[in-house]
């Protein structure tokens, strides 16, 4: 009977999925990639895009009008029936859900291919949109649907921070990362046309519910699209933080690891233990070996049992077996008479 390799789960061998879960070798570093011309062209475009938006808003234009007009629209009144399903789907745009998911993902991925880009672009591209939807947000502060006070009119600047859509920047930027980062080009159009769906989603769904006006999402998507367009413009740093961190990571690593824990108390007690030896070794053939503390035709004293042993007749004492001699000789306190120990100290009786 042949040996078995992998069992069989209704005909899928679960050696193949076993070896998908291991870590890829370690890829040579390729180039990040630039900022083509084409990615600039559309660059410039949605920055055009976004200008446009803030100008028609500011100056109550037709899109000031449109967005009047869905509100009173009620759409969550018009298909009550999606309602509940839409209060779910809208998740998909707030930021903690979304970026955890994207990042325990992209996470799997980093250990995978030995590299830490995927989880460094995610951070660069919320850190990016934290500062410039934040920024437009509290810097505009329009008011949402709900709390309108005058018809017809943009209620801007008054204490509202819904101005562009964050949940639709966020929903663009969190999915559209994953495209960004995809490394064949079925990929990346796949996940284009998931990040695509989940945007236009998460936009549509906030004018649904009425918590934004349409010029809002319209500025959320461009925001999000600016976003994923600029990155290329960060990969050098990402270059530099990643070899930074791994770097110090390495360091870290060699200096805890338990082989080298072993080694270094090793490696410090060396010299000591060396010390004699190579002083020995190094010594010149002229110059005297040490001097015992007795002299070598001095016979050893009774009951010594070195004596009589034949390995050590002749052999100098080493310095561990020397006697301790003090440079001011006897050691008892001056001024102490000293007795002597074959003189009798008194008459017998």
């Amino acid at each position: 009977m042949p040996p078995v390799t992998a069992c069989n789960l209704d005909g899928v061998r679960t050696d193949r999925i076993f070896a998908r879960l291991e870590q890829e070798p370690a890829r040579p570093l390729t180039p990040p990639p630039g900022m083509s011309g084409t990615r600039r062209t559309l660059f410039f475009a949605t920055l055009g895009f976004y200008a446009a938006i803030v100008v028609a808003v500011l100056t109550t234009s037709r899109l000031v009008r449109l967005d009047w007009q869905v509100m009173l629209f009620r759409p969550y009144k018009q298909w009550p029936e999606i309602h509940a399903f839409l209060d779910y789907f809208v998740v998909l745009g707030q930021r903690g859900p979304t970026a955890v998911l994207v990042a325990a993902w992209l996470g799997w991925r980093s250990w995978r291919q030995r590299t830490l880009r995927p989880l460094l672009a995610l951070g660069t591209s919320l850190l990016l949109l934290n500062v410039t939807v934040g920024a437009a947000k509290l810097g505009m502060a329009r008011g949402g649907p709900h709390y309108a006070t005058r018809l017809g009119s943009n209620e801007m600047f008054l204490s509202g921070d819904i101005f562009p859509s964050g949940h639709t920047a966020n929903a663009v930027v969190t999915w559209g990362i994953l495209a960004y980062l995809a490394t064949t080009p079925r990929a990346r159009r796949w996940l284009s046309v998931v990040a695509a769906v989940f945007a236009l989603g998460v936009g549509g769904t906030t004018v649904y519910i009425g918590t934004h006006w349409v010029s809002d999402v319209l500025l959320g998507w461009a925001a999000g699209l600016l976003i994923l367009l600029a990155l290329p413009w960060f990969e050098p740093l990402i270059v530099r933080v990643e070899a930074y961190l791994l770097r110090h990571w390495y360091r870290l690593r060699e200096d805890s690891s338990p082989i080298s824990a072993r080694l270094r108390p090793v490696a410090a007690r060396t010299p000591a233990i060396g010390g004699l030896d190579a002083a020995r070794t190094s010594a010149p053939a002229h110059e005297p070996a040490l001097s015992s503390s007795r002299p070598a035709d001095r016979p050893a004293r009774a009951g010594d049992p070195r004596s009589h042993h034949p390995a050590h007749a002749g052999r100098h004492a080493v310095r561990s077996e020397r006697s301790p001699v003090t440079p001011s000789g006897s050691r008892r306190p001056p001024g102490e008479r000293t007795v002597s120990r074959t003189a009798p100290t008194g008459p017998r009786k």
